[in-house]
This record gives C-alpha cells, sequence and structure tokens, in this order.
C-alpha cells in the first residue's frame, strides 16, 4: 500500500515506520504525501488509539533527502514547503490521538521538527537531535520555529537553531526535549508498553485535550477557559466518561473503549 513507511496496527496500535533505510529515512515527495495519508487512515480507524512514528534501521529521520531537490536549477523552499512539509506537519496536529515519536537513532533536520510535531519523543539512548539546518545556511522549518521554543524555551531553542549542534539522548532529557529515555536493546518494546498505556485510556477525552491545549498555546486566559467548557462539554458526553464515573462509584479499575 506504501513504498516509503510501513502501517500496522495491534493492540490499538498504529505504528508508522519511515522505511528508507539506506537513506536513514529521508524524506522524500512520497513520504511526506505517505506519512499524511498514515495519518489521515489512523484518525479514521476506529480501532487506532494511539500512533507511534518510528524509523527502520539506525536512524528515526535525517531531515530531507537532498538528492530529492539538487540539481535542478534554483529551488523556490517556500513553494516546495508550502506543498509537501506543511500539509503534514499540520496533518499531526488535525489527528486527535496522542502520537509518539520513538525516536531510534539520530533526528535530523525536519526529521527533527518532525519529532517536535509528536505530542510525546520517546527516545532511545542512541538516538540524537541535530536542528542542521544552520549547516547550509536555511532556517528551521516543518514547525521547528513553532515547536521547539515551545517545548525547551526561546533561549536554549535559538541556541540549538544557531549552533546546529548536536543533542544526546541525555541532554534531551535534561532539557525537557523528549519525555524518556529507554535502553537501546528493548526500546521499541517499552516505547510499544508506553503506546499501549496511552491507548487504553479515554481517545476521545485525549483528542480533546490535545486540541485544547495547542489552541491554549494560542490564546489568552478568557478564551482558554471558554474552549475549556466547550470541551468539557464534548467530554462529558463520551462513553468513556461514563465509565469513569460508574468505575470511580463502584471502586473498581475503569474499563475505557474510545468512544
Amino acid at each position: 500500500m506504501y513504498e516509503t513507511i510501513l502501517y500496522e496496527v495491534s493492540e490499538g496500535i498504529a505504528v508508522v515506520t519511515l522505511n528508507r533505510p539506506d537513506k536513514f529515512n529521508a524524506f522524500t515527495a512520497v513520504m511526506n504525501k505517505e506519512i499524511t495519508d498514515a495519518l489521515k487512515q489512523a484518525q479514521k480507524d476506529a480501532d487506532v488509539r494511539c500512533i507511534v512514528l518510528t524509523g527502520a534501521g539506525k536512524a528515526f529521520n535525517a531531515g530531507q533527502d537532498l538528492s530529492d531537490v539538487a540539481g535542478g536549477g534554483d529551488v523556490d523552499y517556500g513553494a516546495f514547503l508550502r506543498d509537501r512539509y506543511n500539509p503534514m506537519i499540520l496533518q499531526f496536529q488535525k489527528t486527535e490521538k496522542p502520537i509518539i515519536a520513538a525516536v531510534n537513532g539520530v533526528a535530523a533536520g525536519a526529521g527533527m521538527s518532525v519529532a517536535l510535531a509528536c505530542d510525546i519523543r520517546l527516545a532511545s539512548e542512541k538516538a540524537s537531535f541535530v536542528n542542521a539546518f544552520v549547516n547550509i545556511g536555511l532556517v528551521p522549518d516543518s514547525g521547528g520555529c513553532y515547536f521547539l521554543p515551545r517545548i525547551v524555551g526561546i533561549g536554549k531553542a535559538l541556541e540549538l537553531a544557531m549552533t546546529g549542534e548536536k543533542v544526546t539522548a541525555e541532554e534531551a532529557l535534561r532539557i525537557g526535549l523528549v519525555n524518556q529515555v529507554y535502553p537501546a536493546e528493548s526500546f521499541m518494546e517499552d516505547a510499544l508498553a508506553y503506546a499501549r498505556k496511552l491507548a487504553s485510556l479515554p481517545t476521545k477525552g485525549i483528542g480533546l485535550i490535545k486540541r485544547t491545549m495547542y489552541k491554549g498555546l494560542e490564546m489568552g486566559l478568557e478564551e482558554t477557559l471558554e474552549y475549556e467548557a466547550f470541551a468539557q462539554e464534548a467530554a462529558g458526553s463520551t462513553e468513556d466518561h461514563k465509565e469513569g464515573v460508574t468505575a470511580f462509584m463502584e471502586k473498581r479499575a475503569p474499563r475505557f473503549t474510545g468512544r
């Protein structure tokens, strides 16, 4: 079904694997489109309650495949981003299910930006992050200038973007760039265990949390309070809310279904 990615669903988890290991999973136009399509597919599938994005081989994603743009004369990078990357990054936000970046190796350039666009980042101890754009005289794109300062703060974000220095998994955890670091030998097992936990929670409620928090980044307090009321009204009508209240009253663990 897909040329550059693998898509598998099991135990409520859609695992999207970037599958160009010989090119360190670097982006091409086809991969941009296929990731977007896979996120839309996962959003529509009621059986999917969590999404994991990872890479095949040693790398998570090395950024844009420069051979895909080199040799064709001057590149209109603005049009390039608007056509290939911006729709993909927006789809991460539109997908109202938790998205985990399982960063198994290097995440560089747009590969780092895509990891930032995910809701949660889990890293192998062998993972690293490189905001590599400055090394070829470019600006962080694919949401890099939006997500990075919001995750690590403006001072650290500017340092990483201006220097292009590599960030190890340990340092990424220290500065809040990733949520957890796991041993390389058990990385995917640990990442999937984390995903299974999220997949067992109220999926629609999590979708509303995601939507409301991201909107809250751009709104004032009064607007956010009103949007919280709207989101709470929607969450209160879900089956999982009813199950949660019933389980609490019956003093048992809730059995959420994602509905």
